[in-house]
């Protein structure tokens, strides 16, 4: 532990942290078996090998790569961190590993060397969570990743499946085994015709620091492509649920709100296309300033800008899809609702004149005043009661029929007055007409 915290504090000469990093490559760390580590060097030429994890830069045209998995679970930001420090530290500072495992996007320069993060926030164990950081220099990159990125790695190209016409295994014959060639499993093609593009044995071994870091980009943006293809044929094969569904699909899926959370999850993938839309920008900008950077891949990550920003725009259409789709379970959820008030209404209709006879015919009058049918002055007092029950009614109907009444009258009124003037102004110009024709002229004008 006292290389560690020497190389926190910036303390350790370059000889003694060469010795150090030796010694933690030699020795097991704290974290052995839970932190994923790969190291390659290429030579510039086109080849790659794997090498120490020494964290040395390269020499000459080679060039080093060192990359991190963190584990996907729901460790907090500071185990992450604990976990850098194990890993690469020293010859990395504290101020290098936090601006790697920070949250949110970032790019700048951190100890003279180019860094750059595309970390969204969020429960660390979800798929539609992505963290990504890269510290460049002219020798050597180091990337962390939270869990495996697809198609991160190379791989030789006489291990690609893809090389030869792939045969469908079969599970009720194996006569496709005996015959030879590659067979693959049906789930393993599904899974092959979800992705955009190869895998890893056809990436193309890149030969400069530019060409790593335009590789680092490409595969984060085929990651995202990928999620938001199976969000695609996820949503596909839920519609064809519903429309072929009933009652209980329907009522099940409004239960366990799979669209809200599928809502969710893309307007997470939104913030994470939005990271990137930042960071990348300003990662072509820093990287343009650097003579070691060549200018076609420039070039190459402004069209990885371009595909982010129209995989944005599928993310939003997908996203108005579910809202879409929402908005029908939820009319239908109102129709459903609507048809029971309409059977329970259509029971009050049946059963209110039942209950109106049964109050009428069950009143007892004789406690109430002047309803006493013994006494002969008083002889029809149920008459009575019922007298002051449609008094009653009627009050209450005018109550409610007063504001129809008023907006009636008051149009009539209108009308009226509107009718009335038409008919002043009709008569003033006929008399005015017969004054005119009535006055004697001279000289062929009016006289006035």
């Amino acid at each position: 532990m006292e290389y560690r915290n020497q190389g926190l504090n910036g303390g350790v000469e370059p000889d003694e942290m060469e010795t150090f990093a030796r010694e933690n490559s030699s020795s097991k760390t704290r974290y052995s078996g839970v932190v994923r580590q790969k190291a390659y060097i290429f030579d510039g030429e086109g080849n790659h090998y794997n090498k120490e994890w020494d964290l040395r830069d390269g020499r000459g045209k080679e060039f080093c790569w060192y990359h991190v998995e963190l584990p996907k679970g729901n460790q907090k930001l500071s185990q992450y961190a604990q976990y850098l420090i194990d890993s690469v530290c020293p010859p990395l500072k504290l101020q290098d590993i936090l601006s790697l495992v920070s949250n949110g996007p970032f790019c700048g320069h951190v100890d003279s060397a180019l860094v750059f993060r595309v970390n969204s926030p969020g429960p660390s164990s979800s798929k539609y969570t992505f963290r990504i950081a890269a510290r460049v220099t002219e020798n050597s990159v180091i990337t962390v990743s939270l869990g495996r990125v697809p198609r991160l790695g190379f791989s030789p190209v006489n291990e690609s499946i893809l090389s030869d016409v792939p045969k469908v295994e079969s599970p009720t014959s194996n006569e496709q085994k005996n015959k030879g060639g590659t067979v693959i499993r049906e789930h393993l093609l599904d899974f092959l015709l979800t992705m955009n593009h190869s895998e890893e044995a056809d990436n193309p071994v890149p030969k400069s620091v530019s060409n790593l870091v335009v590789h680092i980009i490409d595969t984060h943006v085929d990651h995202l492509q990928d999620v938001v293809a199976n969000l695609e044929i996820e949503l596909d094969n839920v519609e064809l649920e519903l429309d072929s569904g009933g009652f209980a699909l329907k009522k099940q899926m409004l239960d366990d709100r799979r669209f809200p959370r599928m809502h969710l999850d893309l307007l997470r993938l939104l913030q994470v296309i939005a990271h990137g839309e930042q960071v990348f920008p300003r990662v072509k900008a820093h990287c343009s300033l650097k003579s070691w950077f060549h200018g076609d891949d420039i070039n190459a990550i402004e069209e990885l800008i371009g595909r982010l920003r129209r995989l944005k725009e599928n993310v939003g259409f997908i996203a108005n899809r579910v809202k879409a789709i929402q908005a029908g379970l939820d009319s239908w959820q109102a129709e459903q609702i609507n048809k029971k008030l309409y059977y329970l209404s259509f029971l009050s209709i049946i059963f209110l004149p039942l209950s109106v006879i049964t109050g009428v015919f069950g009143m007892n009058v004789g406690g109430v005043p002047w309803t006493m049918q013994n006494n002969p002055e008083v002889k029809d007092g149920f008459l009575n009661v019922m007298l002051l029950c449609v008094f009653m009614l009627l009050v209450v109907l005018l109550c409610f029929l007063f504001p129809t009444l008023y907006s009636h009258i008051t149009s009539w009124r209108r009308r009226r007055a509107t009718r009335g003037s038409s008919l002043l102004n009709w008569k003033s110009i006929f008399e005015m007409r017969v004054r005119s024709n009535n006055r004697p002229t001279s000289g062929g004008y009016w006289q006035l």
